[in-house]
C-alpha cells in the first residue's frame, strides 16, 4: 500500500466540467473525501469500495472544521493508500487546498494537484459573460467575500477603484457592503450580475446595477452560493441589455 494525496479540483458545479485526469484520480482513489459544491455524481468514478467521505462546509452548517479535515486527510491516507481531495473548483482559489497539502506533506505523504475550472471564471463563461474583452476591461479581480475574521478583504476597496472586472465568491452575505464600497468611489450605475448554483440545473440569475442590486437580490431570492460579477462586461448579456438599454445615453 503506497500512502498518496491528489488535490482535484472538481469544476464550478456541471459534472461534465471536471478533467480526464481528474477522472483518472478518482478511478484509482480508495478514499475520497469530498465537498459540498463538488457534484455528487462525481462519486461514480470512484471504485465502489473506496471510502467516500462528505466534508462539505457550508455557512452555519459545519459538518467538518479545517483541522479535522487535515487530519482526516492524514489517517486516511496512512490506513487506506490513495486520498482524493475533491473541492468544488479549483483547490487553490479560496479551497484551502495549499493548507491540506501541507498538512499532508508534513507526514511525509506524496502529494500531488490537479486544477479544476474555477466558479470565479467558469461560471462567467458559462452564461457568456466574458470577464476580460479587449474594448472594456483588460484585467480582472477574484476576490473573497468570507475573510476568516468575516470581513471583506482590504483588496475589495482597490479593486473597486479600478477599471477590472471584479469578481467576488462567497459574498452574498456582505452584498451591500460590497455595493456600498462600489458606490463611494463613484460606481453607483456599475453592471452587476449575479448567478447562483451556475453551471447546474439549479442554475438561477439576476442582472442589475450597483445602486439597485441589493433590492433585486431580495426580490428575485437568489442567495448562496453564488458568484457577483461586477463591471462593464456584465452590459454585453442580453438580459442585462434588455433591462437596461432603455436608460442608456446616445
Amino acid at each position: 500500500m503506497h500512502s498518496k494525496l491528489t488535490l482535484v479540483g472538481a469544476g464550478p458545479g456541471d459534472s461534465e466540467l471536471i478533467t480526464l485526469k481528474a477522472i483518472k484520480a478518482l478511478q484509482s482513489a480508495d478514499v475520497v473525501l469530498y465537498d459540498a459544491l463538488a457534484n455528487d455524481s462525481l462519486l461514480e468514478y470512484a471504485p465502489k469500495d473506496a471510502v467516500k467521505i462528505n466534508v462539505g462546509k457550508r455557512k452555519g452548517q459545519h459538518s467538518f472544521k479545517q483541522d479535522e479535515i487535515n487530519n482526516l486527510i492524514v489517517s486516511s491516507a496512512l490506513e487506506h493508500g490513495h486520498v482524493v481531495r475533491l473541492k468544488g473548483g479549483d483547490p487553490f482559489v479560496f479551497g484551502r487546498g495549499y493548507e491540506e497539502l501541507e498538512h499532508a506533506k508534513a507526514f511525509g505523504i506524496p502529494t500531488e494537484v490537479i486544477p479544476g475550472v474555477s466558479s470565479s471564471i467558469g461560471v462567467a463563461a458559462a452564461v457568456q459573460i466574458p470577464i476580460t474583452h479587449r474594448d472594456i476591461a483588460r484585467s480582472f479581480w477574484v476576490v473573497t467575500g468570507h475573510t476568516s475574521d468575516g470581513s471583506l478583504p482590504k483588496d475589495l476597496e482597490l479593486a473597486a477603484q479600478s477599471s477590472a472586472t471584479v469578481v467576488v465568491l462567497m459574498g452574498m452575505s456582505k452584498l451591500a457592503e460590497i455595493a456600498t464600497i462600489f458606490e463611494k468611489h463613484g460606481k453607483s450605475a456599475i453592471p452587476v450580475a449575479i448567478i447562483q448554483n451556475g453551471t447546474t440545473g439549479e442554475q438561477k440569475s439576476v442582472f442589475g446595477q450597483i445602486k439597485d442590486i441589493v433590492e433585486k437580490v431580495n426580490e428575485s431570492k437568489v442567495s448562496n452560493p453564488a458568484v457577483i460579477i461586477v463591471g462593464d462586461v456584465v452590459s454585453l448579456h442580453p438580459e442585462y441589455m434588455e433591462a437596461y438599454v432603455s436608460q442608456m445615453k446616445f
